[in-house]
């Protein structure tokens, strides 16, 4: 578990940054995809689908 959440910081550590360059390459957007996967095995999972979920709730419920 150690390993795992050293590897979710560097890739989060490296996401923030290429989003913050402003350019996306490919090689960021494989960085980012591995970082997803990465969150999705942790126990975070659940909080971060409930997040999105109401997010999305929210969005949709909204009248323009």
């Amino acid at each position: 578990m150690a390993i795992s959440i050293s590897v979710i910081l560097l890739l989060l550590f490296l996401a923030v940054v290429f989003l913050r360059n402003g350019g996306l390459k490919v090689s960021h957007a494989i960085v980012c995809g591995l970082l997803g996967f990465l969150l999705a095995g942790t126990s975070m999972a659940p909080t971060i689908h409930e997040g999105i979920t109401a997010t999305a709730n929210v969005v949709s419920g909204l009248r323009p």
